[in-house]
């Protein structure tokens, strides 16, 4: 099983600071359509494909792997249950404050790969990778840099 965590302040210095509301929204946009917010060709297709009252679910290809995801939204976290693809478990974003109070966005999740050796090579890769630079640490930042620009130019509103 693979499991990773990365968490980041929301309003690093220097950075245009988000409220806690514009970041939920960003989170949520991203959730609703990941194409927003991945580099060009990563999310080639981003389609909610059921909605309720308590989730959506979609469908996307990212990476080049097709996805059917579960999403569930509570107060302060979204959740993103794998029903289909070549990952099984849950990956969670949370907005929470710290001791200092400072709003910081945080990744976690618990994760196996279908068809896949427990803890063999390939899962042993993807938490590397997870756990670089190069993984959800950097994925966090980019949101929250993402979310800044689209509610700039006006394409997201937050309340």
């Amino acid at each position: 099983m693979i499991y990773s965590t990365a968490t980041v302040p929301v309003n690093p210095v220097g950075q245009k600071p988000l409220t806690r509301d514009q970041a939920w929204a960003g989170l949520v946009a991203k959730a609703r359509d990941a194409r927003l917010f991945f580099p060009p060709n990563e999310c080639t297709r981003c389609e909610v494909v059921e909605e309720s009252a308590t989730h959506l679910v979609r469908e996307a290809t990212i990476l080049g792997d097709d996805l059917t995801e579960i999403i569930t939204f509570d107060a302060n976290k979204i959740t993103f249950f794998q029903a289909g693809g070549p990952r099984e478990g849950a990956i969670v974003n949370e907005l929470f404050e710290d001791e200092a109070g400072n709003l910081q966005l945080r990744f976690y999740c618990y994760l196996g790969l279908r068809g896949k050796e427990n803890n063999g090579p390939e899962e042993q890769a993807a938490q590397a990778w997870m756990d670089s630079d190069k993984g959800f640490n950097s994925a966090l930042l980019s949101t929250l840099q993402r979310t800044r620009e689209l509610l700039e130019d006006g394409t997201l509103q937050s309340h």
